[in-house]
Parts: structure tokens; sequence; C-alpha cells
């Protein structure tokens, strides 16, 4: 999960170029608001990321 500081994504890291961060499968979270299914990839400045989150996968 990536925290931005008016909404969040979680979806899976697919990488890291540079400054940026790509998420695939990813949903757009904001606050009041049933989470959003995102079309193919969202790329994010990491200077605009407040925090990350790694979530526990759902594995037994």
């Amino acid at each position: 999960m990536v925290n931005l500081a008016d909404k969040a994504f979680s979806g899976i890291l697919w990488a890291k170029r540079g400054p940026l961060l790509v998420l695939r499968d990813a949903e757009l979270l904001e606050a009041g608001r049933v989470p959003q299914p995102v079309d193919g990839e969202v790329v994010i400045e990491r200077s605009k990321v407040e925090f990350t989150q790694v979530l526990a996968g759902g594995g037994s």
C-alpha cells in the first residue's frame, strides 16, 4: 500500500524506475469511498509518497 497526502493505492509493486514506483493490479483508496479498481499501471513519484505499508498475504 502506498499512501499519499490525499489518497492511497493498494497493489503489487511491479517496478522501481529511478524516482518512480510502478504498481499493477491497483485499487484507488480514498476516505469515505469504496475502493476503485485502476486499469493498467499506476506510476507514482517517490517524492509524493508519505509512507508505504506491506500487507500480509492471504496464503496459508
